[in-house]
């Protein structure tokens, strides 16, 4: 007994540690393929960081060696978050077997942190909100707007300063075309949370949205990609349209493809495009995970 008692307070100590760009392969990339691993992009200047920070820590030290917790202060290593895409912190992405699976950005409370870690650990989520909040993602992803902003509408009927529930009304919003409405909608989020991740998102869905309305029909695009398929100006507006259109992983092909012939291509402008889809869909998002897998294999290889 005493024996496994050493032996969790061992895997508890050394649960938590920092990373720098050199170590990010060893503690994070070969470490999950043991457990998962939470990496925590945060700087010393984030003021939300100092709050998840804590949260993190106490939670990934409850959970006895389930899982591990590598911070990154991206002022000294900016290389890898920056790869990744990480454009606003704290942003908190778990890797499993060698490849990020899931995340969040923004500060969330210890409730939905640990919710964050039983999901990622097999566990069961609770929360009749989080459940319903669930749905509306789940129908919004399957196209069903109409069905997802009445479920969004019932939360903030309940619960009028609900951000989440108001960014994903926004996102109905875009997914319409109504992107004025969309924009009002934002415009009622409180400025002390208009940097809440699921506000980010939709503000990055609507940019995008309004990115689509410059380029040429997908059709259009498409033949030109055909026929040079070294244009990456053409293929960059087509995943532009495609992900308008709701193709999002053949708008990430797209990108994909940029980046692997030509990284340095308009800027890092695949990339960077790439990375203002990951926010607009969100972290958890079927086409969000497998495009950072293949981004952070191409990144990475």
């Amino acid at each position: 007994m005493l024996q496994s008692d050493g032996t969790i307070a061992a895997a508890v100590d050394n649960a938590i540690k920092d990373a720098t760009t050199q170590s990010f392969m060893k503690d994070v990339i070969e470490e999950s393929k043991a457990q998962p691993v939470l990496v925590d992009f945060w700087a010393p200047w984030c003021g939300p960081c100092k709050q998840l920070t804590p949260v993190l820590e106490k939670a990934v030290k409850a959970a006895k060696g389930k899982v591990k917790l590598v911070k990154m202060d991206i002022d000294k290593h900016p290389e890898v978050p920056g790869q990744m895409g990480i454009q606003s912190i704290p942003a908190v992405i778990a890797f499993s077997n060698g490849q990020p699976v899931d995340g969040f950005m923004g500060a969330l409370p210890e409730s939905q942190v640990i919710a964050f870690l039983e999901r990622l650990t097999k566990g069961k989520i609770g929360g009749e909100e989080q459940d319903l909040l669930k749905t509306a993602d789940e129908m919004l992803a399957a196209g069903n707007a109409a069905e997802a902003a009445a479920i969004f509408g019932q939360l903030l009927t309940e619960d009028g300063g609900n951000v989440v529930a108001l960014a994903g009304l926004a996102r109905c919003y875009i997914q319409t075309g109504a992107l004025e409405q969309a924009k009002h909608t934002l415009a009622m989020v409180p400025d002390a949370k208009k940097n809440d991740a699921a506000v980010a998102a939709a503000r990055a869905a609507l940019e995008v949205a309004e990115q689509a309305k410059l380029v040429g029909p997908a059709d259009e695009l498409e033949r030109k990609v055909a026929a040079d398929p070294l244009d990456h100006q053409a293929r960059f507006d087509l995943a532009t349209a495609l992900n308008a259109a709701g193709k999002r992983a053949e708008a990430a092909e797209h990108l994909l493809s940029i980046v692997k012939r030509d990284r340095k291509w308009n800027e890092d402008g695949a990339r960077k495009q790439l990375v203002q889809f990951f926010e607009a869909w969100g972290p958890t998002d079927p086409a969000t995970l497998d495009g950072r897998k293949r981004l952070s294999s191409i990144l990475f290889s």
